[in-house]
């Protein structure tokens, strides 16, 4: 398998420490609002990431933090009058219920940055004591002139990036760049914590740091996130990380593109800001996250009701091609499934894992499916067997991506097909209005009926 690294800037053989394993950690939301598109997309990405990995047999321990602690989160409680913890309990919740409608895992792990305060004071004491950062009047900083690597992940050296730093003259830092680790409470009514420098809270970057030391170890084999992470926020990691611990911090940097609203760049300021529960009110969740993988994860991509519908209608084709595969199983002729069909389905699987092993590239990963649809569509005669091992694969490459996940609208179930079976016995005696009475009963549901020469068809209409 190939990755592109953006530590790099180059597709590399992926190659994890400790062969069979992979120890991940992919940036998570700052949960005082449900998250948006923009946010969306490196959950989805990286989560097929790691669904690829455990099917090709990886163990993968896999960490996506919260951060819960934040000024963004102490305005939205001040706004509310509530606290912060209140305001983040509420939205990690929310979290989950939108994850899980996108078909995102659960991570092995979603450690909160104020369940790590003792950890993050540690990494902070420690890079204090190596030399690499300071305090001033109970905030402290990082020194980016202490790690001579500085800017490396982002390729560009600290001068370019300090030139379009604004200068303040009475800033307390020693230079233009330095971070803060920890920050002294504002006023009395803030969120803090008890440290070696007062009352204060976290920064951004080092609650990341801390975690991924407690709970993958100072190494990693991929720390991933959004295109707009790599500087300042994973840049930062790096240094902190490196002259905390004195070892590499990761050896894969993955990085999706960004999203733009009807070409767009998306912002509050323009009006086309989404969240996906917005989104998720016209468009059903599934077809979200296809519409996510239909195009490679580090390129732009353009969200619009066009392509939208268009995502619709591409798994829509998918489900319909598995739903015509179980009508035809109730009249299908027993044997085995022929060797050409067999040939197929496995061609079909390999394209699939070939695209997924380039920098995973779901788009064409997406066309294997089609392919494999389109032939199952074309099958003259097809057995049993054949019908089956189409299904299955076809299924099979689906679940990988988070798609096809929906056991309802991939199988009948025995309550529909008992309602089939009672219209068409009403038919038989010509009692229309139960017949009709139950084909509406069944709309209602979402259920489409067709009569066809060979017998009842149905579909899920979306």
């Amino acid at each position: 398998m190939k990755l592109y690294n953006t530590l790099t800037r180059s597709k590399e053989e992926f190659k994890p420490l400790v062969p069979g394993e992979v120890k991940m950690y992919s940036c998570g939301p700052t949960v005082y609002n449900y998250f948006h598109l923009g946010n969306a997309r490196p959950f989805i990405v990286f989560d097929c990431l790691r669904q690829f990995l455990e099917y090709r047999g990886y163990d993968v321990k896999f960490v996506q933090n919260f951060t819960d602690v934040d000024d963004k989160l102490i305005n939205k409680a001040r706004e509310e009058g509530s606290t912060v913890p209140e305001i983040a309990e509420k939205y990690i919740k929310e979290y989950f219920v939108d994850a899980k409608a996108l078909g995102i895992k659960e991570a092995s792990v979603h450690p909160r940055a104020t369940e790590n305060i003792d950890a993050i004071i540690e990494t902070v004491q420690t890079l204090i004591e190596k030399g690499h950062a300071y305090e001033v009047d109970g905030d402290v900083y990082f020194s980016v002139e202490s790690y001579k690597d500085y800017g490396k992940l982002s390729h560009q050296p600290l001068e370019d990036l300090e030139s379009g730093v604004r200068k303040d003259l009475d800033d307390k830092k020693h230079h233009p760049m330095d971070f803060a680790l920890w920050k002294k409470r504002k006023t009395d009514d803030e969120i803090g914590w008890e440290s070696p420098w007062g009352i204060g809270r976290p920064g951004w970057h080092i609650e990341c740091t801390a975690m991924v030391n407690r709970y993958l170890g100072h190494t990693i084999d991929i720390h991933s996130g959004g295109f707009d992470l790599i500087f300042p926020h994973h840049e930062n990691e790096i240094a902190q990380s490196v002259c905390a611990n004195g070892t590499p911090f990761a050896n894969y940097w993955l990085h999706n593109g960004f999203i733009n609203v009807n070409n767009e760049k998306m912002s509050k300021s323009l009006g086309n800001f989404f969240t996906v529960r917005d989104i998720a009110e016209k468009y059903d969740y599934e077809v979200i996250r296809f519409f996510m993988l239909s195009a490679h994860y580090r390129s732009p991509i353009n969200f619009c009701d066009e392509l939208m519908d268009a995502a619709k209608n591409g798994l829509e084709r998918i489900y319909n091609c598995i739903d015509n595969i179980d009508f035809l199983l109730g009249n299908a002729p027993d044997g085995d499934a022929d060797v050409e069909v067999k040939e197929a389905m496995e061609g079909f699987k390999n394209k699939f894992i070939a695209a997924m092993e380039d920098d995973l590239n779901t788009a064409d990963a997406i066309s294997a499916i089609f392919e494999a649809v389109r032939f199952a569509n074309s099958m003259t005669s097809p057995n049993k067997a054949e019908l089956l091992l189409a299904k299955e694969t076809i299924l099979e490459l689906g679940n990988v991506l988070g798609l096809l996940k929906n056991t309802e609208k991939a199988s009948l179930d025995d309550e529909i097909e008992a309602l089939i079976a009672e219209r068409t016995q009403a038919r038989k005696d010509k009692n229309w209005a139960l017949a009709d009475k139950i084909r509406d009963d069944l709309k209602t549901r979402g259920i489409v009926l067709e009569d066809t020469p060979d017998g009842v068809k149905w579909k899920f209409e979306k």
